[in-house]
Parts: structure tokens; C-alpha cells; sequence
């Protein structure tokens, strides 16, 4: 093979490697999901001390008597991409018109339903509230909300599905840049809310993109070793 013919080649291996990169499946963009989130202590303090992104989940997170927690429904990628509760409401705005009576902890609960661009299709978010929780010592953050947002929706991983009744369907489930449902995702499909890295999360270049590259570069090989071993010969 000649120089050119070799050049050629590579031309056309080139060539077929870049289609193979066009050709590369869509990762989903983010996921549809409720956030959980908390906000300092201090019963006189009426805007609390800003958003944390919860580090257990609400059915196992046990908020003190005098704090506040929130939810946020919206699209993101993962924990450190969430969008947290708009309202800044903390626990003395929240429950200042709750009397403290002995044997009960008062929880403010803050609930965010989004923008209309996070929403599922054919759904409106519901006005944001809050909602001064009355409930045991020992309640979970969970027992909170439900106290005072019910109906609540969760799946079979015990994932927090909708809140109120919203949304109506889905939980968790994949979706693109424009809010579209991925199409391999299931209505009703999982999330865990504090890991999706890799590429099984979206995150990474898919094994097929991975398999056609080595191909490509494995034929580019072979025809190099090829145009040497003609020429020596």
C-alpha cells in the first residue's frame, strides 16, 4: 500500500470515527424527583440560616423540636445540582401561632412544588406551603410531612414520590434538556438521591460509544502495520 493509499485509509477510519461520535446516544439530562432539605435551629429565628441539602432521608432524619425542613420538587442531576425551597420561611415564620405543649415537637415544613418547567406534562405544580408540624418526640421528618401533607406517594424502594397528591404519576424517572421523559425509563422507575455518578447515572460516555472506538482504532492500527510490513517486504 502506498502512502497515499495509506493516508486514504486513514481518512476514511477518521471519518468513521466521527460518525461514530455523532452517532453516540443522548444521556438523560437530569431527574424529576422531590429533594429533601433542613435548615438551622432556633425557635426565634424567622427565616431560619439557609438551605442544607439533607444528609439522611426523610424517613430517617428525626428534626428537633424547633426546626425546619424542606422539599423541592424539581429536575436535576444529583445533590449538588438541586434546586432548593425558593421560601426562606424557617421555623419562627412558620409555627410562631403554634403553641409548645408537653410530649409534642413542633417541625416547620416547608414544600416547594416547582416551576411549571419541571412539572410532568399535562400537570401544574400546586402553590408552595407551609405548615407547622405537630408530632411525637421521636417523628421522622417523613411523619412530619405527612402530618400535615397528605396524601403522600412513595415505591417499592420507599422513594418519596409525590407530595399532596403531586405529582400524579412518576417517581424519579430520567428525562432530557426540554423536561421529556427518557424512553427506556419506567413511569415509576427509582432514584437514589445522593448517587448517580458513572455512567449507569447518565454521567459518562455509554460502553458502546467505548466498543466502536477501539474498533476504529484497532482497524487504524492494522492498517498502519499493514502498509509497513509491504513496504519492508
Amino acid at each position: 500500500m502506498t502512502r497515499t493509499g495509506t493516508r486514504a485509509l486513514g481518512a476514511v477510519l477518521l471519518t468513521g470515527l466521527l460518525a461514530l461520535l455523532g452517532a453516540a446516544p443522548a444521556h438523560a439530562d437530569g431527574y424529576r424527583y422531590w429533594s429533601f432539605w433542613q435548615q438551622g435551629t432556633g425557635s426565634g429565628s424567622g427565616s431560619g440560616s439557609g438551605w442544607a441539602y439533607a444528609t439522611q432521608g426523610p424517613g430517617t432524619l428525626r428534626p428537633g423540636d424547633g426546626t425546619a425542613v424542606g422539599f423541592r420538587f424539581a429536575v436535576s442531576k444529583d445533590s449538588a445540582d438541586a434546586a432548593q425551597p425558593r421560601a426562606a420561611a424557617g421555623f419562627g415564620a412558620v409555627c410562631e401561632g403554634t403553641p409548645a405543649k408537653e410530649g409534642i415537637k413542633r417541625v416547620a415544613v416547608v414544600i416547594d412544588f416547582g416551576t411549571a418547567a419541571d412539572a410532568p406534562g399535562g400537570e401544574s405544580p400546586p402553590a408552595a406551603r407551609t405548615a407547622c408540624a405537630q408530632v411525637a418526640p421521636d417523628a421522622s421528618a417523613a411523619e412530619a410531612l405527612a402530618a400535615v401533607a397528605k396524601p403522600l406517594r412513595y415505591n417499592s424502594d420507599a422513594l418519596l414520590c409525590a407530595i399532596a397528591g403531586y405529582p400524579k404519576s412518576g417517581c424519579g424517572e430520567k428525562v432530557d434538556a426540554h423536561g421529556t421523559p427518557d424512553a427506556g425509563a419506567a413511569a415509576d422507575g427509582t432514584k437514589d438521591e445522593k448517587d448517580q455518578g458513572g455512567n449507569e447515572g447518565g454521567e459518562g460516555p455509554s460502553a458502546g460509544l467505548i466498543g466502536g472506538i477501539a474498533v476504529v482504532a484497532a482497524l487504524g492500527g492494522a492498517a498502519v502495520w499493514q502498509a509497513r510490513r509491504r513496504r519492508r517486504g
